[in-house]
């Protein structure tokens, strides 16, 4: 049954449905794409689409963008859903097209959440795409490059659509208050500062908003035919955000790159925004905590050795603590490792090193720090010529560790950052004596 609204008429369907554009006139935002003279406008404009995907967040217009397509071009327009169809389906679909072909008619097939279909589906439109049977157009809001086989996206131009600013979508909310399709001719009173509370609330997201304000409006106060949207109503209708962030797909790793980045920076207040963030959304506490880690040694290492035992008790409270409790400690950790001293040297030593183990010959491990388990081993020199330090008094040797063809080669190079410059200053003593000692065996007879 159907329920009567406030203002007239049987219509049930939400806002975001009956305020749909029905024009790029009409369609709010992505100038980038639609402006006068973008490629996307002047394809839609000269009817010539070719393959394509639409990637973006949800709410910013991807299958309003492809009706408005279908209204304009001569193609036969087949809409299609990952969610409720298979290969089946899609074969049926295919025929039908190849049969429109062979009468010179083109068909455009769109594709909604086509990051739904696995490997297998997406394979099904590749031949079609290939021959020209479809002009596909697929919309998805996870990262092409990880969900769309790259077969089919080498034959598909994607054109990436940006969430509305608050800007574009406080004007769209005008819009539907004036338009008799929403709530034009009714007498609404609400405040300019509301509407940007609900475009920012919305985030990017014109569904999101409209529904917002659709709700604010059907339950604000009436009287002598005017309706009111009062703050208190509206804080009530937005009191909690629902995050964009998939814990598998993009988001995940842009938002733990930001995490890092900020950190990398020295930039407290950015680290501890991106974390709130990963929190909010749900992401595992352990799973960021384990990355603090890696960072304490990537990118602080001994320019501060606290850091590290920092974030490995940052790790543990998270274990011992859960969410929510243990924010704090995850924020106790980020905030310090932002302001520590900075050095990658380890980072580097490691990356050379495994470079080297990678591409040089296996060497053999030098005899004098070989162990001689064994009587044969013995007889072959395993450990002859070793130096144990602690029999000298300057608790060194002069003795090689490295194999022959790598003597000499520096791996770990200390910066001049908190605690590693005495590192460094140890170092390069230990460096000198070993070269003394290196001149002193040479000149004896």
């Amino acid at each position: 049954m159907q329920q009567q609204t406030f203002f007239g008429g049987n219509e049930d369907r939400p806002l975001a449905s009956r305020m749909r554009p029905r024009t790029l006139e009409e369609f709010a935002g992505q100038g980038h794409l639609l402006g006068e003279g973008k490629i996307l406008r002047q394809l839609i404009d000269a009817d010539r689409i070719s393959s394509m995907i639409f990637w973006g967040p949800p709410g910013v217009g991807k299958t309003t963008l492809a009706r408005i397509i279908a209204n304009r071009t001569k193609a036969s327009f087949i809409d299609f859903s990952a969610v409720t169809s298979g290969i089946k389906e899609i074969r049926g679909v295919m025929e039908q097209a190849e049969k429109n072909r062979m009468f010179g008619e083109k068909t455009i097939l769109f594709v909604d959440e086509i990051h739904r279909f696995n490997k297998a589906q997406q394979d099904a439109f590749l031949p079609y795409v290939e021959k020209g049977s479809i002009i596909l157009i697929g919309a998805t809001t996870e990262n092409p490059s990880f969900e769309i086989n790259s077969a089919l996206l080498s034959r598909c131009k994607v054109f990436v659509l940006n969430a509305l600013s608050s800007e574009e979508l406080v004007a769209l909310l005008h819009t539907a208050l004036e338009d008799t399709r929403g709530f034009g001719g009714q007498s609404i009173v609400i405040e300019e500062t509301l509407l940007e509370m609900i475009a920012n609330f919305a985030n990017g997201d014109a569904r999101s908003a409209l529904g917002t304000l659709e709700m604010a409006v059907l339950n604000g106060r009436r009287e002598g035919g005017t309706t009111t949207v009062e703050r208190g109503l509206l804080a009530q209708c937005i009191s909690k955000k629902s995050l964009l962030y998939d814990k598998n797909g993009e988001e995940h790793y842009n938002l733990i790159s930001a995490l890092h980045k900020s950190m990398r920076n020295s930039d407290p207040d950015a680290a501890v925004y991106w974390l709130a963030r990963m929190l909010e959304g749900g992401e595992d506490p352990l799973y960021i905590a384990r990355r603090l880690i890696r960072f304490a040694s990537e990118d602080i290492g001994m320019a501060d050795s606290r850091a590290l035992q920092l974030a490995v008790a940052a790790y543990q409270a998270c274990h011992f603590l859960g969410m929510p409790e243990c924010d704090v400690h995850l924020t106790h950790a980020v905030v310090y490792l932002s302001l520590a001293p900075r050095s990658n040297a380890l980072y580097q030593a490691i990356l050379a090193a495994k470079k080297d183990a990678a591409e040089r010959m296996a060497e053999p491990v030098p005899l004098q720090i070989r162990n001689a388990e064994t009587a044969l081993m013995k007889e072959l020199e395993y450990g002859k010529g070793y130096l144990y330090a602690h029999d000298t008094e300057e608790r060194l040797t002069a003795m090689d560790c490295l194999p022959e063809s790598l003597l000499g080669r520096r791996y770990y190079l200390p910066g001049e950052q908190g605690s590693e410059a005495r590192a460094k200053q140890r170092l390069e003593a230990i460096r000198a004596w070993k070269a003394e000692q290196k001149k002193v065996e040479c000149a004896e007879p």
